[in-house]
């Protein structure tokens, strides 16, 4: 692959995932950018292969679906921070599907290594809270009556 070729294949890496990230709660995304033998670790989450790879996208579709009455991947951008390297940042929000309209919101960013070839082989996710800090935002307590957030 050439320079040029390389460039070429990280400029579509990128305007893909400006694409796809917005609305991955709602449709699927392109999986031609990714290896085979791609990498994902999020705080709860940790496995190899593009067909793993595309389990944790449907899962995060069907139990937004079940769980929430409104559920947005807010991406902020995308860009290249070196050669070989992507970063997304992003802000997750949505409203729990519970009589009581919890909230969830928390801002994350991705990094995006590509190979030789250009294509995505590691997606690491970093959250700006622990898993259990941002779950109990769907706590409620009832307290003297009435539900109270925690």
């Amino acid at each position: 692959m050439t320079n040029d070729q390389y460039a070429a294949q990280v400029k579509q890496a990128i305007a893909t995932l400006t694409h796809d990230l917005p609305t991955l709660f709602q449709k699927d995304i392109s999986y031609d950018i990714y290896s085979q033998d791609i990498f994902f670790r999020d705080p709860v989450n940790q496995f190899k292969g593009k067909f793993n790879y595309r389990i944790i996208f449907w899962t995060l579709r069907f139990h937004g679906r079940l769980f929430f009455t409104e559920l947005y991947f807010d991406l902020h951008n995308v860009q290249p921070i070196s050669p070989d390297t992507i970063r997304a940042n992003w802000t997750v929000r949505g409203t729990l599907r519970v009589p009581w309209k919890a909230k969830i919101f928390f801002n994350g960013y991705s990094i995006y290594k590509l190979n030789a070839d250009g294509l995505i082989y590691e997606h690491i996710d970093t959250w700006d809270r622990p898993p259990k800090e941002i779950l109990k935002q769907f706590i409620e307590r009832r307290r003297r009556g009435r539900w109270v957030d925690e």
